[in-house]
This record gives structure tokens, sequence and C-alpha cells, in this order.
């Protein structure tokens, strides 16, 4: 049996190992890519892109290729409740930050902007970044068998067009094959909680709503018709492309018998749902998938690491799906770059899990959580079990007439309604990641004492372990954020006026551990200019201190001020950092 040498095999080519991919072939990792399907995702599957993962494709150079495919954020606004598309509304809300009342929190927070970009549109886009930067990416080509010892890991892989084998022997292997990851079966990771919590069916079609959306454009409407209570109603439309393409979802309890997803079936239900008998609707697919609450109690085990949902599975609510998935590769491909490069220390690579295992368990917790909250809309609208459609329609009459116990339930709908801002607009949980482990030295101090709810709000901080706070600055002529001065897969350094002894260290520094450490004054007449004040409303150190922040954009240390031995400071932070490289130092010059 043949055998190629490699140093990560990255096994899965989902948005998780496309992204790793993606992001190890930029740093100048050799890496083989290995799928046993023959190519990217031919369904919508995930959809809702957040604002951290606009980012990492801002940093891969991708951002304007996936917003050019996606719906913008400003068509994601509105997501209705009603009882079908041309039937009696509900209730609406402004999600995904697109109300008058959270605009401004969304826009402050970062460069990059909300958008949908269903699964089978992204990964295209993901492919193309690895494979203009180089990347071995192999379609059709299955895992089937995987062992490691103390120098690296051995995989067995099948071509599924020829059924020819031979084997990839590699340094590292990031396990991004999804639900039933073979990586973490052969390998002997364990998981926590619970599997088939609920059972849903998506049925991917194509009908041309446009008079029924145009004017309350959304990325979900939520149809919930006298009769059927069941947890989210009788079927919820995510939009897929404006306003003629739709994934019709809707859940069944296993209990009382598998549905009828004959294309008969389905079509009877989504006509049903939209209510309009003129509009022309074509299936293009059904599936059938369960809600689990499951998180990996290791993310590394030796030489192997978990991404995305091998490492986390959870219902699709608050959109955290591939997003964290994208965020789980961000975080870990530029440590085994460090490694793997000569400029880090193996420890380094604990991080990994001491960082995102938390922000998994956060994320099951917090979907698990809003999947439940969707009971009280349920139920304030007086539907329930064995309930007939006469019964139920009755209860809507109720719900909307002039009478007291009308007003009573009206105050009860709009709370059930508020309540779904922990899912549609839960900003804090996308954007506020926080680390602590060995790759983040602690300054001692506290974190600012939050000032609004942690979950729906975003509060930004330069405390170590905290993610660089976005500023916009002028460069010339040109319009920057503070996250576009970091990233690039290299460590980066800002300082202000007075701080010129930290360039000075950071060069050195770059030299002596054979790194990128590009520095930058960001202040007043700089050579990026606080033009707004902004950066200095968020720093948090003196303008002769500095930030030292990773690849991944975390700030790994600070100084409040200037100190005496700058070099030596930055010296003792790196050496912490990357696991207390000293022997791999370049000797300076």
């Amino acid at each position: 049996m043949r055998t190629l040498d490699t140093s990560v095999l990255v096994v899965g080519a989902g948005p998780a190992g496309l992204t790793a991919t993606a992001l190890l072939a930029r740093s100048g990792v050799q890496t083989i890519t290995v799928t046993k399907y023959a190519g990217t995702a031919n369904s919508p599957r995930a959809h809702i892109t957040n604002q951290r993962s606009g980012e990492v494709f801002r940093d891969l150079g991708i951002e304007d290729r996936v917003a050019a495919l996606a719906t913008p954020h400003h068509l994601m606004g509105n997501t209705v409740w009603a009882t079908s598309f041309t039937g009696q509304e509900i209730a609406r809300l402004m999600t995904w930050g697109a109300g008058i009342d959270r605009r401004a929190d969304y826009e402050a927070s970062s460069p990059s902007s909300m958008c949908n970009a269903p699964q089978h549109v992204l990964e295209p886009v993901l492919l193309e970044a690895g494979q203009e930067a180089g990347a071995d990416i192999r379609f059709n080509t299955e895992l089937v068998a995987i062992h490691q010892d103390d120098d690296g890991v051995l995989a067995t892989v099948r071509e599924r067009t020829t059924g020819s084998e031979y084997a990839i022997r590699a340094h590292y292997v990031i396990g991004a094959d999804g639900g039933r990851s073979t990586v973490a079966t052969e390998l002997g990771f364990s998981f926590e909680g619970e599997s088939g919590l609920g059972a849903a069916v998506n049925v991917w079609l194509e009908a041309d709503l446009t008079a029924h959306t145009a004017h309350r454009p959304g990325a979900l409407y939520w149809m919930c018709q006298p009769g059927n209570d069941y947890w989210v109603g009788s079927g919820t439309f995510i939009c897929v492309k404006p306003w003629t393409e739709w994934v019709l979802l809707f859940m069944y309890d296993p209990a009382e018998g598998e549905p009828d997803i004959s294309e008969e079936a389905v079509l009877a239900r989504a006509r049903t749902t939209i209510g309009d008998p003129s509009v022309d609707v074509r299936i293009k697919a059904v599936s059938r998938w369960e809600i689990n609450r499951v998180v990996a109690r290791e993310y590394r085990k030796g030489r192997a690491f978990l991404v995305g949902d091998a490492a986390h599975r959870h219902p699709p609510a608050n959109g955290l799906g591939s997003n964290t998935s994208i965020q789980d590769s961000y975080n870990l491909a530029w440590k085994l770059a460090a490694v793997i490069h000569g400029q880090a220390g193996a420890e380094l690579l604990d991080s990994y899990e001491q960082e995102r295992r938390p922000v998994g368990r956060q994320v099951v917790d917090r979907a698990m959580r809003s999947v439940a909250d969707m009971l009280p809309v349920s139920q304030a609208l007086g539907f329930r079990p064995g309930q007939s459609a006469e019964e139920g329609w009755a209860s809507l009459a109720e719900l909307f007439g002039d009478s007291d116990t009308g007003r009573r339930r009206r105050t009860e709908l709009d709370g059930a309604v508020e309540l779904q801002n922990y899912q549609f607009n839960c900003h804090g949980v996308e954007m506020g990641q926080r680390y602590d482990s060995g790759a983040v030295i602690d300054d001692g101090s506290p974190y600012p004492p939050f000032t609004r709810d942690p979950e729906l709000y975003y509060h930004p901080t330069t405390h170590p372990g905290a993610y660089l706070p976005h500023a916009w600055l002028q460069h010339g002529t040109e319009r920057v954020s503070t996250l576009d001065l970091a990233g690039g897969g290299t460590f980066c350094l800002i300082t202000g006026i007075g701080g010129e002894p930290w360039l000075d260290a950071a060069q050195k520094l770059a030299v002596e551990y054979g790194i990128e450490l590009p520095a930058h004054r960001v202040g007043v007449r700089c050579d990026y200019d606080d033009v707004l004040g902004d950066w200095a409303r968020l720093r948090e150190i003196a303008e002769r201190g500095c930030l030292l922040i990773r690849p991944d954009r975390h700030i790994a240390w600070r100084s409040h001020d200037l100190t005496t031995d700058p070099e030596q400071q930055l010296r003792n932070a790196l050496d912490q950092i990357l696991a207390h490289p000293a022997a791999v130092r370049r000797p300076a010059p």
C-alpha cells in the first residue's frame, strides 16, 4: 500500500474542515484534506453567518465573495409568526441586529455584517480559498481507519470511485467529519450529553413568495396553524434565496410514527403553510435529522483534534452551528502552524481544548434553551395537544379580541416574543467569547463589569483573553478597522503615541523568534489615525502601553503603560504564550 506524508490531515470538508484547510495552506503548512463526499454541500443546511465568521472570511480575503452570494443583512431582519404566508400575522420581531434598537450595537462591534449564506453557497467559496492557497483537497476519499502514536498518525483512506486504498502519514489530524465522526470513534474521543431529543424534516423547495415577503423581508417565517402545536408549529420557512428558494422545516414526534415525506405529502404541507394556491411549488430535496445535545469531553487526544460538529452537536437555534465550527478552526490553525514551523512548543496545542471546549458547551446549552423558549409562543396562542382546528381558530380570535382575556393573552404573547431575543438578537453569545488558557497572560486586573445583559449585548474589552475590539481608523485615505491590523496568520502589536520602544522591541524579537510580528502605532495623528476617538475610548490602556494580539485576534497580553525594559517584557510574554520556545529562537544578529 502506498503511503503519502503530510504535516496535517484534515478529515471532512464542511465549513470547519475547509476553513482549517484554507488557513493552514495560507500559512505554508502541508495539508491533505479528505472527504467521502463527491463535492461540497448539496443542500442549504446551515445558513446564518454571524459577524465573527465574517471577520474570519475577511482575514482570508474572501469576505466580499461570500457577501456577493449571500442574502445581505438588511434583508434578514423580519422574523414573522403567522398562520400562513397569506393568513393572519401573529407576531413580528426585528432580529439579527436589524431593529432600530439594536442596529448600532451590531454596526459598532465589527467591520463585517451578518449575512445569510446557506452552506451549499458558502462551501465552494471556502474551497476556492483553500485551492488558491495550494491546498490538496480530495473528494470521494473516505477515512477507513486511523491510529496514532507519539510521533504522528497513520490513516487508511479509500477512493470511493475506484475502491483503491492508500495510507496517509501525518504529524497531526483534524477531525472535521461531522456528527458521526470516524476520527472521534477510531481514536476514542468521549462525549457527554443526549441524542435523539427531537426529530425534524427539511424540505428544500422553490416557490416564488415575493408578494408575501418582500414587504417584510427576513430569514425566518414561522407558520403556526391551529391544530398543530408541536414545538415549532406547522413549519418554519428558511430563506435560501430571496424570495424564491426556501427550506421548509417541520418537527415531529417519533413516538407517534415517522412522517409521510413523499412528494405528495410535503407538497400538501408546503401549500397549506403558504396559503396561496396560485404559487407553484417545486420540491428539490427532502431530508430528516434529529436534535442532539452533545459536546466532546476532549477536543484533543494526543495528535488528534476535533472541530465543528465532530466536537459539538446542537439544534440550529441561534444560528451558532457553522459559525462555531468556523471559529474552532480559526483558533486551532494558527497554533498548529506555529508548532509545525518550529515557532512554538507543542504545549501551545493544549490551549485549543482549554479555549474552545467552554465555548462549545456554552453554544450547546444556549441553543437548547432557545428551543425550549419557543414553547411560550405556542402557549400564548392557546394551542394545545389534541385541540381541533376549530378550537384553535377560536383561540386566535379571542387572542386578538376586545376582552380582558384577550388583553391578558396579548401581554403574554408580547412576553413570549420578547424572549426570542435570546435566540435572534443574542449578540453577546455570538461575539463575546473570552479565553482563559496557557496562551493568554492575565494581567491581574478584573474584566470590566457587564453593564447590560451579557448574552444579549457584546461588551468589547482589551482584557487579555478577549477579542480585539473593532474601531474605524484612517490610514492615509483608506478607512481600516483595528481588526485589519491583526490576523493574517501572525501575531501583531498595537501601541500609541510614545510607544515607539515597543515597536523597536517587536522588530528585534521578530528576528529572534523567527516570526512575523508587525507593530502599529494607533492614535491621534499616528500612522493609523484615531480620527473619531473611538479607539481611545476602547483601548483601556495608556497611549504608551501595548497590546500583543494573537493570529486569531484574541489579546494574548497587554502592558498598561511603557515599562523600563519593553524588550524583555515582550520576550517574557512570547515565551509564555508560545510555550517557552527559547530552544527554537534564532540568535540575534
